[in-house]
């Protein structure tokens, strides 16, 4: 492996307070780093920011990101349940626009899981790409199954980060079946898309698994693979990762 990004979400480690959220952050740097060196590797954190947590919490979580910017840490992402859809919630939103523009403005990168379940759907997809405009959506798949917000990917020209395993594994999709047909969609489209491990541990999985997921299932073919790894360079948080 010669990149990768991590993400996590340093509150989630701190015991509701108990443990300094700074201390937290350097250990990871710090392991970031030790990693970099032993294997070669060039990587990112991204702290993703908790849609069950309060905006003032997520609020903090982003100022973090913003003062480790400049030492490792590229951007941030929205995740976790979303029933606790943010994107859909026109006062909580407009909040969270301030909050992306606010990271944007700083240097970072941003990413959404949205679109990965009805309780999102396609609606999530283009309250996403119309508030939050991130660099790119975590799943999104939905915006297979709706035609505006498949229009809007493309417009936008918006990255979705497709993680098979994990879609499979919650029932986001029905079927290996289902996840071809909507991987088709966006190969028809030409959206840029790549594929991901999503939670390695939970799941049992990594990258090259996932990718003979697809071709054992005449999903992808090794062209396409290909293309999906180019794809995955271009549009990554890592700095200068194609710089030579």
């Amino acid at each position: 492996m010669t990149a990768i990004e991590l993400r996590f979400n340093p509150m989630k480690r701190n015991l509701a307070g108990e443990r300094d959220l700074d201390h937290i952050i350097h250990a990871s740097l710090r392991g970031m780093d030790q990693a970099c060196l032993e294997y070669g590797t060039k990587a990112c954190l991204i702290f993703c920011l908790a849609r069950e947590f309060t905006f003032e919490q997520n609020e903090i979580i982003v100022e973090k990101a913003i003062k480790y910017r400049n030492r490792g840490v590229a951007g941030i992402d929205l995740a976790g349940p979303e029933s606790h859809n943010v994107e859909l919630q026109q006062r909580t939103v407009k909040n969270y626009a301030k909050l992306f523009s606010r990271a944007r403005d700083n240097g970072l990168k941003t990413t959404v899981h949205t679109g990965e379940t009805r309780a999102t759907g396609g609606a999530g997809v283009l309250a996403t790409l119309k508030h939050l405009k991130p660099d790119r959506i975590g799943h999104g798949i939905w915006a297979a199954k709706d035609p505006k917000a498949l229009d809007a990917v493309c417009k936008a020209k918006v990255h979705l980060e497709l993680n098979p395993s994990s879609n499979l594994s919650t029932r986001a999709v029905k079927n290996i079946d289902e996840m071809g047909e909507i991987i088709q969609v966006f190969l028809d489209r030409k959206v840029r898309f790549s594929i991901n491990t999503d939670g390695p541990y939970i799941l049992n999985t990594h990258l090259r698994h996932e990718f003979d997921l697809l071709v054992e299932h005449k999903i992808l073919n090794m062209t396409q693979v290909e293309k999906c790894l180019q794809t995955a360079r271009e549009d990554s948080f890592i700095p200068n990762l194609n710089v030579k």
